[in-house]
Formats: structure tokens, sequence, C-alpha cells
């Protein structure tokens, strides 16, 4: 693989950032653009690189926090047009909104600027790649490359190729991410909402079902997750689990909740969205949040994201 040095981000909202504080602590030139018609808010952007140097300083154990936090940010360059953030840049992780129209021409303008040997990932959670890589030049070289908020602390990527993508890039996208200490996994082909946003889905599909058809509340639901399965999950995902179920393994632990699970799932009911059932969903979750401030939360679940990746290397699960 090519060596990588310099890194172009489009986009610097809460995924843009995220990504930013990773690349520069790994020692990369950062160079940053945000499409939007209004200057980069420095100040904002900068209060959350900083937050998120922190936590990936208070993850590494290994380095010297106070002197590596000083030098990284002399690596950061923001700019105020796109074509000046990604010429001569080795890599691009781009983070626009999720709407089409603006990824197509944003795609358009990134490949008549930067170099022909340039990888480009996109972080769409939602969006196919073969609808907006088709009218770019050099398509074959974009790709999706989705986190998982927030980047710099999850290691999950999720790289998916277009019609058009050369399949040795995601090989050397996967590398790349691998080098930043990523998990990435490289999927067969194209779906809607990629691999975790799915399983995210189904969950909040009953989460909120359950609610709706009056059969707990969203504090119960919420307790039921995170002093539950949530716990699990943190250490073994479902195929794992479902092993560890059954003294005999995966095919007797099937064989004894099958049934039962086929059960439940033909009760299940798809969540239609509506603005009353979304307003009662919404005043159970404020309740939720009612003695918290959400920056408080965001700060206390990325501590908490700290000591549960510690943990995970502790026990050598990563």
């Amino acid at each position: 693989m090519e060596e990588i040095k310099t890194i172009g981000v489009v986009g610097v909202g809460v995924i843009g950032a995220s990504w930013t504080a990773l690349f520069l602590y790994k020692g990369f030139k950062v160079k940053v653009y945000d499409p939007y018609p209004y200057p980069i808010d420095e100040q904002l952007f900068k209060k959350r690189l900083q937050a998120n140097l922190k936590d990936l300083s208070d993850l590494d154990l290994q380095t010297q926090p106070s002197r590596h936090l000083q030098d990284v940010l002399s690596n950061l360059e923001l700019y105020n047009n796109l074509k000046d953030a990604v010429t001569d840049v080795d890599f691009i992780q781009e983070n626009a909104p999720e709407r089409l129209d603006i990824k197509q021409k944003l795609y358009q303008d990134i490949t008549s600027y930067c170099p022909e040997k340039t990888l480009i990932a996109s972080s769409s959670s939602g969006l196919k790649v073969s609808d907006f890589q088709k009218e770019a030049t050099h398509p074959e070289r974009i790709f999706l490359g989705h986190p998982f908020n927030p980047p710099h602390l999850l290691p999950l990527v999720e790289i998916v190729g277009g019609k058009l993508t050369d399949p040795q890039i995601l090989k050397k996208a996967s590398e790349f991410y691998q080098s930043l200490g990523k998990h990435p996994i490289i999927l067969n082909k194209e779906v809607k909402g990629h691999v975790a946003n799915r399983l995210q889905a189904a969950l909040w599909r009953e989460a909120f079902s359950l609610v709706k058809e009056g059969v707990c509340s969203a504090e119960d639901v919420d307790i039921a997750i995170t002093s539950g399965p949530g716990l699990r999950w943190a250490l073994f995902g479902p195929y794992i689990n479902m092993e560890l179920a059954n003294q005999k393994g995966f095919k007797e632990a099937i064989h004894h909740l099958g049934p039962p699970m086929t059960e439940w799932w033909n009760d299940m009911q798809a969540f239609q969205h509506s603005d009353e059932t979304t307003e009662i969903l919404e005043a159970q979750t404020k309740e939720l949040l009612s003695h918290y401030k959400h920056i408080d939360l965001s700060q206390k679940r990325d501590k908490g994201l700290v000591d549960i990746l510690k943990l995970r290397q502790q026990l050598k699960l990563d």
C-alpha cells in the first residue's frame, strides 16, 4: 500500500471532528474543509478536537499526554475552499450531509481536484456509494468507510464498495483503517444501512413498539438493555453469545431457543412512525433526561467507552 501521510477531511460536524482527532493523534497531517456555505466555526471545532484528543490520550496508556496534545494540532490546516483542502492528499474522509444531491456534486468536485492515487471514503450511514460515484472522475477509488459514533473511539468501520469500486481499493482501505487501530469489516455487497445500523434499527423497532403498545416505559427498555444484554454485547457479539447460551454450543442453543424465538418474531409488530407516537416517545425520553444535561451524558458516554475499551484490551478481546 502506498504510504499515506496527508489526509483531507471534508465535513467537520461531530463525525468529522471525531475523525480529525483520530487522524491527528496518529500523526497525520490533516487538511479540513466544511462544505456548508459558511466558514468553519473554528472555536467550536477546536473545542471538540481537544475533548476528542483527551479521550484518545486517556485510552492510550503508552503516550505522554501533555506533550502529545501540544504537538498534534500543529499538523492541522483549515481551508475555506474544497480545492485547496483536497489537493495533494493521500486519503479523504468525507462527512457531508446525508443528501444524495450534495454527495453527487461533492464527489464530482473532489475527484476533479485530488490526485488520481487518492483513496476517497464516505462516512455515509445510509446512502449507497453506487448512487454518488457514477458521475465522478476515477469512481473506482470511491468507497464507504462508515464509522460508528464516535469514530475516534469506536473501532468499527464498515467498508463497502460500489458498482464501480476497484476491489483492491477496499483491501487498501482495510489495511489503512487497521493501521489506525480500527476493526474494519468489508461487506460483500451494498445494502441500505450497512450492517451495524440495520442491527441497531431492528432493536429500535422493537424498543419503540413495546412502548407504543403499552408493554413498558422507555425507562424500562433502557434498563432492560443496559442491565442485561447490553453488558454482554460489550464483550461478545450475538453469535458467540448464542454459543455460550448452552453448554453444548450454538446448534443446541438454536434447537432449544429457536421455537420460542420464532413465536416472538411472529408476534413482533413493525413500528410505523407517526407524529403522535413520536411525541409520546419523546416525552418519555425527556423524562429520562430530566436530571442530566445532554453534554454531560455525551461526556459520560465517551469516558465509559474509554473504560470499556481498556477492559477489552485487558481481557485480550481485541
